[in-house]
């Protein structure tokens, strides 16, 4: 609860409703059970909803999740017929994550932990440019895979750069592309055409291990690889081979498996960058959800339509659900 909401949103949460359990932890069954026909809205980490359980939640008007996906355990069909609406967190991840994807961009760029660890070694240059390896984000170019708001995020932060933007993404508007002022190109020509390459899109079933081996192989040497999203986008193993080759430097804070295994190849490499799944981990860093959930809930109760968390419809969400990797990997953006 307090990583969601902030003690002054908790405050306001609690004094436009009441709080049935409310607590760290799964709510018993019975309490549930017993509190489901008259609740207003339903908040959970992984709810679960069949149209059994509609049957006695007359009053619902909102079933809202908190881990950052539409999971598959909701009866969406059943929802919409309700006119229940399913609202997912994700935006709320935008600024922490998009600020940890700006930090990876830099020290990749920089080449700071290759350098931290050389000094470690006492390999360390002073002085010295690295034109192998580094670049500088001034007026380079950048290429977002999936354009979400966690990409509009960064492409934010990467404003005082001058940084041209390149963008590939099935469902992204026209209008919206020109509204941030990045330029939408084929997967192909965006991976050819980066200085950096940013795999931020939602996960479907549509597009496991898009960014494979054909792919990276099309990569320009020493294009550096940023995974934001999900490890389903991404074949780990034809990327550990890249790098293992020395052609293409990785930067991810998600795998396949988490925690990664112990004597996975890709912890003990060179050229690249690891982060344990720790993008939103940050003091007051999902704070933005609490913040989405009560003016949500509040929008609802004054007919205001405007929502700020992610609505689950039936032309996307059969697509999304219940995909991710093998334990939490909760970074979905849109």
């Amino acid at each position: 609860m307090a990583e969601l909401f902030s003690a002054e949103a908790l405050r306001d949460l609690h004094a436009r409703f009441d709080i049935v359990w409310g607590q760290d932890g799964t709510i018993p069954d019975d309490l549930y059970a017993a509190a489901l026909p008259d609740a207003f809205a339903v908040i959970a980490a992984q709810p679960r909803l069949s149209a059994d359980d509609l049957a006695s939640a007359s009053k619902l008007r909102a079933l809202i999740e908190v881990s950052g996906s539409f999971p598959d355990t909701i009866d969406y069909q059943a929802c919409e017929t309700a006119g229940i609406e399913v609202l997912s967190c994700s935006p709320g991840f935008r600024e922490s994550v998009a600020e940890m994807g700006l930090a990876m961009l830099l020290a990749g760029a920089r080449g700071l932990v290759d350098e931290h660890e050389a000094f470690r070694q006492g390999s360390e240059r002073w002085l010295q440019d690295r034109p192998e390896t580094d670049f500088s984000l001034y007026r380079s170019t950048v290429g977002f895979v999936g354009f979400g708001q966690i990409s509009q995020e960064m492409m934010r932060l990467l404003a005082p750069f001058g940084t041209r933007v390149l963008a590939t993404d099935p469902w992204l508007p026209q209008e919206v592309a020109d509204r941030f002022g990045v330029e939408l190109v084929p997967l192909e020509k965006l991976v050819t055409s980066c200085r950096a390459v940013i795999v931020a899109a939602v996960p479907t079933q549509d597009n496991h291990h898009l960014v494979n081996a054909d792919l990276l192989a099309k990569m320009p040497d020493q294009t550096l690889v940023i995974l934001l999203s999900r490890a389903h986008l991404l074949d780990l193993d034809a990327m550990v081979a890249q790098v293992r080759r020395g052609r293409l430097r990785f930067i991810t804070d998600v795998f396949p498996e988490e925690p990664l295994p112990a004597d996975h190849p890709v912890r003990q490499m060179s050229d690249v960058i690891l982060s344990p799944h720790r993008a939103a981990a940050v003091e007051g860093g999902r704070h933005l959800i609490g913040d989405m959930i009560l003016h949500d809930l509040s929008a609802m109760l004054e007919g205001d339509k405007h929502r700020r968390l992610a609505k689950a419809n039936l032309a996307s969400v059969g697509r999304m659900a219940g995909i991710g990797d093998a334990k939490k990997d909760g970074v979905i953006e849109r």
